[in-house]
């Protein structure tokens, strides 16, 4: 097994000082005493310290340039996020370089790789769906490179972050739905690895009890956030000895296909079964009926997440904060019943 290389983070943690501190006075920076800078030289020679070659040129090297990576760059939801950073990053005199994962975790870690090696001066990043190692961003980390999380996010201890209201929104959609005459509320979530699932989960569990309304695990389904997968998940609930008379998806891709699927097996939306999306769409409005769903402030959270960046570059000592946004279910005609005429 190869022994793990010694970082910046492990001198850090054995002369009490941060990694700041190591990274300047292995540079002789002057505001470094000659005293601590011999010190921290010596412990690094004695541990066999060796730089990451490409950190070192992303710390000593300004381009004006910020690694965007986002899982895909098809979806308004993305493509408003970026349009929000790229605003940002404009009035600092910055470029945004964009790389999309297509949901992959090694595509992920091949954007980092060949976004280092275009040299931008840190990253912002919408996890892929398969990510739950997150080894390759505490590398960077600990390279004191800037990072920054939006929407799936993870290392909320060392990382700032801007997330969405996923819980209460969630329990808002539930709470709606039962307003709407739904009794049999299901849900399909995303991979549990994902903060967003979990926070969406808990929501629907908490919406469920302020309408007095049992849990039934049945009604909990799971999908990779494919539309396949979200049609399955969809098949299955169908399939129900009681099926939902309600779903609403982790986004709503996920509710698009359960749309599909409802109609192809003859049912109504929304008299036989209600839908509600998560991030709003711009296809929400022009499928019939028109998609109920829960819309986030994209370009917001793209402007405050370059904020959080530049934050950053300012001063890496900077204790990570997480920003959580609001959002606002828009209820369209999926969701609500009309009393027929008699």
């Amino acid at each position: 097994m190869a022994k793990r290389r010694v970082s910046l983070k492990d001198i850090a943690k054995e002369l009490g000082v941060s990694i700041s501190t190591v990274s300047r006075g292995l540079r002789d920076h002057p505001d470094i005493s000659n005293e601590l800078t011999a010190e921290i030289k010596a412990l690094a020679d004695l541990r066999n310290y060796s730089p990451n070659p490409m950190a070192m040129g992303l710390l000593q090297q300004r381009t004006k340039m910020i690694g965007v990576i986002v899982p895909d760059l098809v979806t308004h939801f993305f493509s408003s996020v970026i349009l929000g950073i790229e605003a940002v990053a404009k009035e600092k005199g910055y470029f945004v370089l964009v790389s999309p994962s297509y949901e992959s975790l090694e595509k992920e870690k091949e954007n980092i790789k060949n976004l280092m090696k275009a040299r931008v001066e840190g990253f912002i990043v919408c996890l892929s769906q398969e990510t739950s190692d997150y080894s390759h961003f505490e590398q960077i980390t600990e390279s004191e490179i800037p990072l920054v999380f939006f929407d799936r996010v993870c290392l909320k201890d060392k990382v700032p972050s801007v997330v969405a209201d996923s819980f209460e929104a969630a329990r808002g959609i539930t709470r709606h739905f039962y307003e709407n005459q739904a009794t049999r509320i299901a849900y399909i979530s995303g991979p549990d690895h994902l903060n967003i699932s979990d926070e969406r989960r808990q929501g629907y569990l908490q919406g469920l009890s302020d309408c007095s309304l049992g849990y039934n695990p049945e009604y909990l389904e799971q999908c990779n956030l494919s539309p396949g997968s979200a049609a399955e998940a969809t098949l299955r609930l169908l399939a129900l000895p009681k099926p939902p008379d309600a779903i609403f998806g982790i986004n709503d891709t996920v509710v698009f296909a359960a749309m599909k699927e409802i109609r192809k097996r003859g049912l109504n939306v929304p008299k036989d079964v209600m839908l509600a999306g998560f991030t709003d769409e711009f296809h929400a409005t022009v499928v019939h009926p028109m998609l109920t769903s829960v819309m986030h402030p994209t370009r917001e959270m793209g402007e405050i997440a370059a904020m959080l960046f530049f934050e950053l570059i300012g001063n890496m000592e900077t204790a990570p904060r997480s920003v959580e946004l609001k959002t606002e279910l828009v209820i369209r005609e999926s969701s609500v019943r009309v009393e027929e005429k008699k």
